[in-house]
């Protein structure tokens, strides 16, 4: 079975203090959901059409698993946590 990767990427943080609330609820949430954070931050250089802004990288062991951790009650209540305080882009891809 392929493992999962959540890829987001912050367009902008319009208010730190519900990115902190939502980051407070969102970690455990991944983590009990069997997400493993593999990287975050800015990029340490951008190519391309590579945009440098706060990119979060997690695995999970399964499409299934990541797909569940999403739409958990416990990260719903993250996501609610940080409502409009950021702009993000995520996506969830299977691995190779």
């Amino acid at each position: 079975m392929a493992k999962a990767y959540w890829v987001s990427a912050y367009r902008a943080v319009k208010d730190a203090d519900k990115l902190a609330a939502y980051a407070k609820l969102a970690g455990p949430a991944i983590s009990a959901g069997g997400g493993r954070f593999l990287a975050r931050g800015l990029p340490a250089k951008v190519y391309e059409h590579g945009l440098s802004e706060r990119t979060v990288l997690i695995e999970f062991d399964s499409l299934e698993q990541a797909t569940a951790t999403h739409d958990s009650p416990e990260y719903k209540a993250a996501l609610d946590a940080l409502g409009d305080g950021a702009e993000r882009d995520l996506r969830i891809i299977e691995g190779v």
